[in-house]
């Protein structure tokens, strides 16, 4: 089998081998003599390539597209100017056997671009030099220093927002990267279009120089050295010198056209032709340019044989836009395929986004568009804070309206598990009880979707009542984008994945790559990894330092750990972390402890089943959490931050059983609390031990478990 050529890689090859080779070309144009046939062929090439960078330059969405513009200006210049040797060669050393001694391009620019008359093509040349030279020219090299300046200075804020959108979960390290790359490049660019655009003014003052020297040159050699007289040299050397002079300007006003079209292009998916016309195509416009037109055809001193055409022209071009917009616009839109009842797709099986939320019919109003969707932004806002505070993407939140459900109801699922449900009315409000209240308003009794707290469904008219009446009060969008914010905390742990794990791998990479290396899959397998980052979610343990939870990984790694083991090692060794989640660092722990007798009895159970999920005896189990209640329940109404402490044998399995009941419990060991940390007892469980023992077990059988 031929294997396939890559067209890329010949072509790099190919550019790579022609540089060098072209280098010499130019150095050998400037010292070697060539004949009048190899200018004439390198003539019209230069022409030729002036033509293709100007198409390339005007053909470019942004000025990015044509990145190598600086560099490829710098060699069309010196081609130019080693043409411009090799041509001032062949005059000054032929010009006296004719016209035609340097070559038919120059003989052909000598003679029928300027009509037979040396003075006459002098002036034209001079006037070339005047456009190129004070006007494109310097404003090209204007506008190239201006962006090179401003570019510069947006750099670091442009930097800075490309890491803001990183950190907020917008863009992938992919496209950081790229964006970076991107940006760099632009003031790479920019800075050197500034330098560029004074290539195009040296070789502007170059030709009016080199233009001079062949006059007085040709002039001097002529009367000199061939006999001619003045009228005759003048007559042959001025008319080469103004067509070497004009064959090797027009490709220098070719560029510098391509050069300004570059710098003052304005970023946009269509070229520039394609810009220009999309904005130019609007019948206002010509409709108004032709009335202008129509009324000066009507002075009588005007040529209205031709200002009244052109005022013809312009409204016909306005009224045929304005018939083709209006027939776009009534035109019907394009008729979708009629779906096969039998085909069935993956969407229609499968949901995309693990977590969703479902509505009646009765609160579309909150997610519809024209009415604001006051829902949908109080979404997106929850994401970006969630993303921020877990230290991972949060998934997009799926909305959709379920007709099964009633008017008023809607309902949270993540991973297809239905974590909330409840009803709320869009056209009132809700009143919370602050338990303070002043007086009572009247209104529908409910309870908070999200805290379970007493509160009214009121009318939007009383909010002010029940405001001075003690009151919180909350719109319906509000209600539902708390309870969304509750339950995607809650579940946090099912919305980590794989991908997610990988992600933050890859973003580890870009700061720390020994780390990310030694951490998978060279010590861990990314399912392991995922795993203990889960389990670090499940007892609300944010990942925003992952760089410190990898460090903890990559130091245990020489250990044969399980995964509870591994779970609870990582903990102690990042427990400022966890500790600071629940307290601010200045103010001190405030913990619940356990009798040691009770704290006992625990570890026993734990040792007495290694490795089970619920090592807890049923009874024992039961009678803990009544008192657990008792202890937290207070400082759970007082809404204070606080922390169970247990022995780090028992504190995996304790977690577990007191997070069913109390959620919001944060459960630490003894060796996750810093040495500096300062800790308040603020209560004790355990205050009669014996009484969780095994002698008791038939007691608890047939009694009521109380202490």
């Amino acid at each position: 089998m031929t294997p396939s050529l890559d067209l890329r890689q010949i072509g790099r090859s190919a550019g790579a081998a022609a540089l060098p080779v072209g280098m010499l070309i130019l150095v050998g144009l400037m010292v070697i003599p060539v004949s009048p046939t190899i200018l004439d062929i390198s003539f019209v090439g230069n022409i030729m390539i002036s033509l293709a960078i100007l198409m390339v330059a005007l053909s470019a969405s942004k000025p990015l597209d044509f990145s190598a513009f600086p560099t490829v200006l710098l060699l069309a210049t010196l081609f130019r100017l080693a043409l411009n040797v090799a041509s001032t060669r062949v005059v000054l050393v032929h010009g006296h056997e004719g016209t035609a001694s340097a070559g038919h391009i120059i003989e052909a620019f000598g003679q029928v671009l300027i009509g037979g008359d040396y003075v006459v093509g002098l002036f034209v040349f001079v006037v070339l030099m005047i456009i190129n030279l004070v006007v494109i020219t310097k404003g090209a090299g204007r506008v190239s220093e201006v962006s090179a300046r401003f570019t510069l200075d947006a750099l670091p804020g442009k930097q800075m927002a490309i890491d803001a959108d990183l950190n907020a979960g917008l863009l992938t390290p992919e496209e950081a990267k790229a964006r970076r790359q991107e940006v760099a490049t632009e003031a790479d660019f920019y800075g050197s279009m500034d330098g560029a655009s004074k290539f195009v003014k040296g070789d502007a003052v170059a030709g009016l120089l080199i233009l001079f020297v062949n006059i007085v040159g040709g002039l001097i050699l002529g009367m000199a050295s061939h006999g001619l007289s003045f009228s005759e040299a003048g007559s042959t050397y001025v008319t080469l010198a103004i067509g070497d002079a004009l064959v090797a300007q027009i490709p220098a006003l070719l560029l510098s056209i391509a050069a300004a079209a570059i710098v003052t292009r304005v970023n946009s998916p269509l070229d520039l032709s394609g810009q220009i016309g999309s904005q130019f195509a609007s019948p206002q416009v010509w409709m108004a340019v032709g009335g202008i037109l129509f009324i000066f055809g009507l002075v009588p001193a005007m040529p209205q044989m031709l200002i009244l055409p052109a005022a013809a022209l312009a409204l016909a071009l306005g009224w045929q836009m304005r018939r083709a917009a209006a027939l776009a616009d009534a035109a019907p839109p394009p008729a979708l395929p009629a779906a096969d009842p039998h085909h069935i797709e993956w969407a229609d099986v499968s949901e995309a986004s693990p977590c969703q939320l479902e509505i009646g019919y009765a609160l579309v109003a909150l997610v519809d568009e024209r009415k604001g969707a006051p829902l949908m932004g109080r979404i997106t806002g929850i994401r970006k804070q969630l993303s921020k505070e877990l230290g991972f993407v949060i998934s997009a939140v799926k909305v959709s309206d379920d007709l099964s459900l009633p008017g008023n109801s809607y309902r949270i699922s993540v991973a297809g598990v239905i974590v909330g449900e409840d009803e709320i009315f869009p056209n009132e409000l809700l009143a919370l009880d602050s338990g303070d209240l002043v007086t009572q308003v009247s209104g529908r009794p409910c309870k908070d979707p999200t805290f379970g707290l007493d509160a009214l469904w009121i009318p939007k008219s009383s909010q002010n009542d029940a405001i001075a009446a003690g009151y919180t009060v909350v719109d319906p969008a509000t209600v539902v984008a708390t309870h969304l914010n509750n339950s995607i905390i809650a579940s946090a742990s099912e919305l980590f994945g794989l991908d997610d794990a990988q992600a933050l791998i890859d973003h580890l990479k870009l700061h720390y790559p020994q780390l990310a290396q030694n951490l998978s899959p060279q010590s861990y397998a990314l399912p392991r990894v995922a795993g203990l980052c889960r389990a670090l979610l499940e007892e609300r343990v944010p990942l925003r330092d992952f760089r410190k939870i990898a460090e903890a990984m990559v130091t245990l790694s020489g250990q044969q750990l399980g995964d509870v083991e591994l779970v609870e090692a990582v903990r102690q060794r990042i427990g400022a972390l966890i500790i600071q989640t629940i307290v601010p660092a200045r103010m001190p722990l405030p913990v619940v402890t356990f009798n040691p007798e009770v704290e006992m009895l625990l570890n026993q159970a734990v040792r007495a089943n290694p490795g089970a999920e619920w090592p807890f005896e049923h009874g024992m189990a039961m009678k803990i959490l009544g008192e657990i209640g008792q202890a937290v329940e207070p400082l759970l109404l007082s809404t204070r931050s606080f922390a169970l402490v247990a022995s780090p044998i028992c504190r995996s399995a304790l977690s577990r059983l007191v997070r069913a009941t109390f959620p919001d419990v944060a459960v630490i060991s003894y060796l996750e609390i810093p040495a500096n940390k300062a800790t308040e007892i603020v209560a004790t469980i355990g205050a009669e031990p014996a009484r969780l023992g095994h002698d008791d077990t038939d007691e608890m059988k047939d009694e009521p478990h109380e202490i």
